[in-house]
């Protein structure tokens, strides 16, 4: 029999082993970073700037005029020194803000920055690492959806600059190097970490941002991020801090749509971005479980815009794009950016999933234009919750469509489908947002005009063994949205 003492002793060595291993090698086990960033950092400095920008804000100068009651003994004093004599002095305010920047083109004088480092600006001055300064001579561009800016200055002899490297081939887990000027601290360096890619902060449209833990504050929007080669993988656009100084949660335009984007700025002064015409929405675990996509996966289209790039290639309401022009399609909000960055003009093919069958088809890329509905009118399912009451198809008391009942619910002549006049409020087609005054337009992906259409779906659904039926719903407004309902 084996006492306790003769098992605690090995336990102990083991302990023993393995503290003095992790103490006594800490670079082997730990340190994969270089050992210093000096060279790396002397080599790159001169190429990144602060920017300094003011703007006249004009009115009163904040003070408040007192006020005084109708029959005051200092009424008619007060009345002439404010109203006769000018009263308290309106006074313009100068507003001065700073930001980074870095020199692209060290002969032509061109620098980025975000956008809104600058916005608003009358004056903007570029301070070197070398204590030089010059002013902007020309905005050449501006992008607000990337919030990205491209400057022009005219150098006395040629700047350093920095080129982009490849932001797609940057991992989670590399080093990374950001120089900027935070809090009007010029030439800070800080090192950190990839933490992550392909963060959506829900500022816009096509968020696509690398995530670090190099530390970002106030001052260091519009600064480069490097990699360990010296190369520019990242424009730092925002950080994520309850007390506004950095806790490690910092964010950067990938390098490879700030060059898109910058190129484009260079020759037209504007970005020019592709256009599909589709309403999108998300494949959600019930959407997928109907159509037979997996999950999280793909964008589903919830309408085509007519007369489209998505019309004319054949797309549909119904289909779940899978791939754009070779590039997987793995969420809802991936598909914007995808086609964002496809050229004008070029004929991609587009895979999706129509009814159970894989089809590819050919589209032409169009130029979005900013008053079009466009890939990012993004769908999310949801609504109101419901009226009161009892129907015999899950849940929903169902009418076929007839002039008083348009008038009634203020449906346009060209919408068809069955109107829903009443719902169960614990049915789960109200828990999927349905209201009274919705119609639906198809069901199964097969299109209904009257009452028993929709049964008889319903019917089909749960012969074929499925857990739910994927209603395609059209409100008093027009906007169509596809909803899963369960059946069991």
């Amino acid at each position: 029999m084996i006492g306790k003492s003769s098992v605690l002793l090995p336990r102990l060595l083991l302990s023993a082993i393995m503290t003095m291993a992790l103490f006594s090698c800490p670079a082997q086990a730990f340190q994969n970073g270089p050992t210093s960033v000096a060279p790396l950092a002397k080599k790159l400095i001169d190429a990144v700037v602060n920017i300094a920008t003011s703007q006249t804000v004009k009115g009163p100068s904040g003070v408040p005029l007192p006020k005084v009651p109708k029959g005051a003994p200092f009424e008619d004093f007060f009345d002439d020194f404010f109203n006769k004599r000018g009263g308290m002095p309106h006074s313009d305010r100068k507003i001065s803000s700073l930001g980074s920047g870095f020199v692209i083109d060290g002969k032509e004088g061109l620098i980025v920055t975000n956008n809104h480092v600058i916005e608003g600006a009358e004056e903007i001055e570029i301070n070197f690492h070398d204590g030089s300064k010059l002013k902007v001579d020309k905005i050449i561009g501006r992008d607000t959806k990337a919030d990205l800016a491209l400057l022009k200055v005219t150098p006395k002899k040629p700047l350093a600059d920095v080129k982009f490297g490849s932001s797609a081939t940057i991992e989670v887990g590399d080093w990374v190097m950001a120089i900027g000027n935070p809090f009007g601290l010029g030439g800070s360096v800080s090192v950190g970490i990839i933490s992550a890619k392909s963060r959506d902060i829900n500022s816009g449209p096509y968020d696509d941002y690398l995530q670090t833990d190099a530390a970002i504050n106030k001052g260091n929007s519009g600064g480069p991020l490097f990699n360990m080669d010296g190369e520019v993988i990242g424009v730092n656009t925002a950080i994520i801090s309850p007390t506004g100084g950095s806790i490690g949660i910092g964010f950067a335009v990938p390098s490879d749509t700030v060059s898109n984007v910058i190129d484009q700025l260079k020759q037209y002064g504007e970005v020019r971005r592709g256009w599909l015409g589709v309403k999108i929405q998300t494949v959600t675990d019930d959407i997928a479980e109907t159509l037979g996509v997996p999950e999280n996966s793909g964008a589903l289209i919830a309408a085509v815009t007519p007369e489209s790039p998505a019309a004319k290639a054949g797309l549909e309401a119904g289909d779940v794009i899978l791939k754009f022009d070779s590039k997987d399609v793995t969420t809802m909000r991936g598909l914007p950016r995808i086609v964002a960055q496809a050229p004008i003009g070029k004929a991609v093919d587009v895979e999706l999933l129509r009814k159970g069958q894989r089809k590819t088809l050919q589209v032409t890329v169009g130029r979005l234009d900013d008053g079009e509905d466009n890939d990012s009118d993004l769908k999310e399912q949801g609504g109101d919750s419901a009226a009161p009451a009892g129907a015999a198809i899950i849940g929903l008391k169902l009418s076929a469509l007839t002039p008083d009942l348009r008038r009634k619910y203020g449906l346009d002549e060209k919408i068809k489908g069955v109107v829903v006049e009443d719902i169960d409020p614990q049915s789960p087609a109200a828990k999927k947002g349905i209201k009274a005054g919705d119609v639906i337009v198809e069901a199964a992906q097969e299109a209904v005009n009257d009452p028993s259409d929709v049964a008889a779906s319903v019917d089909k659904v749960k012969k074929a063994g499925r857990k739910a039926v994927l209603l395609r719903v059209e409100d008093g407004k027009g906007d169509l949205r596809f909803v899963a309902v369960p059946i069991s």
